[in-house]
């Protein structure tokens, strides 16, 4: 028996603690339902958290990609400004050739192709004509050069028969004077 009057002694001395510590027990209870329930919380906001930091991480992922699409893009733009800088340099010179191509068919055109040949027949022909006549003119001259020597060399000929004359007819008048005088 002495167990049993243990035993409800313990039981009795349960009651009390189970008495005095009730509202503590129940206190912890509520604090523990309620860390419960902060936690689950809290839970529930880490993984809110981690949803967005993994959406947050692909945009930022994205955004990267972006920037450096944007970066790329910059660079592609600064090399067309650049090529459309030489470019217009060159149609600057082109135009320049151009022009200067024009002023030369323009000076071409002054010169009109079918005429120039028609003047240029027509040249030919005053040239043979002339040329013709050249020869014409120098057969004349060597006909008269042949004749005027033939005269010349005649002329010459009849002074020197002259001249024998005059002096056959000096020797005679002084032959007649050296008579007339004996």
């Amino acid at each position: 028996m002495l167990t049993a009057s243990k035993l409800e002694k313990i039981i009795e001395l349960e009651d009390n603690l189970k008495a005095q510590y009730q509202e503590q027990l129940d206190a912890k209870s509520a604090e523990l339902e309620s860390a419960a329930k902060a936690k689950e919380e809290l839970q529930a906001s880490i993984d809110k958290q981690l949803e967005q930091i993994k959406i947050l991480s692909t945009e930022a992922t994205a955004n990267k990609k972006i920037q450096q699409q944007n970066r790329e893009l910059h660079q592609r733009c600064e090399n067309l400004q650049a090529d459309m800088a030489t470019q217009k340099q060159r149609m600057k010179s082109l135009q320049k050739d151009l022009s200067a191509e024009r002023e030369e068919t323009k000076a071409l055109k002054q010169f009109d192709p079918a005429k120039m040949k028609k003047n240029l027949a027509a040249n030919k022909k005053k040239l043979a004509e002339k040329t013709a006549a050249a020869d014409a003119l120098q057969k004349s001259l060597s006909k008269s050069k042949t004749e005027n020597a033939e005269l010349q060399s005649k002329i010459d000929e009849l002074e020197s028969k002259l001249a024998e004359l005059d002096t056959s007819e000096e020797k005679a008048e002084t032959k007649e004077e050296a008579v007339a005088e004996a």
